[in-house]
């Protein structure tokens, strides 16, 4: 569905303005958002993947380990499909609290794409560069939101997010290096053609929830900080936005229209979108790609 029309449609969460300056900035900050009655359930749901992660020795189809993983010393970076892993996630992601959420930026009919818990250990966990997300998972339409939840908070030192200010509205920028790797980054030259001034960076309490566009540049710093940062992150769609590539991230979820009704129509965009690998061959996660575009790279 189109931005247009589903304004069309009351806000049930949003006020007005709440719902135009998403639009217009390609992202919204929702401060404490999340009830304390989630955010308990939701910490102890990612204590308990963090205590399952203590007998993993390698990166799996579950667990993104960081550098310094052990029995004793538990480092992760994100679990994929945590809704498929906790049941806690799933019940929380089908709540009105984030499908009301979404329909006002989707429209009332809400589809469910893929989702990740990106734990972001303490004391140096890297960052991720400048990006746009519609490009590995490409859609109809561009409704797809993520909805990012700070379950512990975030502050400066613990690698939050950061948006550049209507950038959903400029061109799709290629994810691939000079070799044909797909790194999930834009380009230094776009990196660098940035205004510093158009810079938004999400920091806030526990519960604090951000809508991200599916277009819009985005990335973050490293983990300074002696604290994890975790940030649960669902997408959703319009009912009536379907991908067409396979999705570097599976689940039985994939699809379930979680509020509303299925669409009978499929909505189209005419906007292009550079296709991205064919995941059906393999996925490496995001940062590994990074780093090794890092290592192609021989230093200066």
């Amino acid at each position: 569905m189109k931005p247009e029309d589903v304004l069309t449609h009351p806000a049930l969460v949003l006020t007005e303005v709440q719902r135009i300056a998403y639009f217009a900035d390609g992202f919204l900050v929702l401060p404490d958002y999340v009830p304390q009655a989630w955010l308990v359930r939701l910490r102890t749901a990612t204590q308990e993947m963090l205590e399952r992660s203590r007998s993993v020795t390698q990166s799996d189809g579950v667990f993104v380990l960081e550098e310094g993983h052990g029995p004793d010393t538990p480092r992760l970076h994100r679990v994929t499909s945590p809704q498929d892993q906790h049941k806690t996630f799933w019940e929380f992601m089908c709540d009105p609290v984030m499908t009301d959420l979404a329909a006002d930026v989707v429209g009332p009919d809400v589809k469910f794409h893929h989702a990740k818990l990106n734990v972001k250990s303490e004391r140096g966990t890297r960052g991720f560069k400048w990006h746009q997300d519609i490009p590995a998972w490409p859609h109809t339409d561009y409704s797809p939101v993520t909805i990012g939840v700070y379950v512990n908070g975030c502050d400066d030192d613990m690698g939050p997010l950061s948006f550049v200010r209507g950038s959903h509205l400029g061109p799709l920028h290629s994810q691939y290096d000079d070799s044909g790797a797909f790194v999930v980054r834009v380009r230094d030259a776009v990196v660098r053609a940035i205004p510093p001034e158009s810079i938004v960076t999400a920091t806030g309490g526990p519960g604090t929830t951000v809508l991200l566009n599916c277009r819009t540049i985005h990335g973050s710093l490293e983990n300074r900080s002696d604290r994890a940062r975790p940030l649960l992150l669902p997408v959703y769609s319009s009912a009536d936005s379907f991908a067409y590539t396979p999705s570097p991230i599976v689940s039985p979820h994939m699809g379930d229209v979680v509020r509303g009704r299925p669409a009978k129509h499929a909505c189209f965009d005419p906007r292009p979108c550079e296709l991205p690998p064919d995941f059906r061959a393999g996925y490496t996660p995001p940062w590994a790609m990074q780093k090794q575009e890092e290592d192609r790279v021989p230093a200066m």
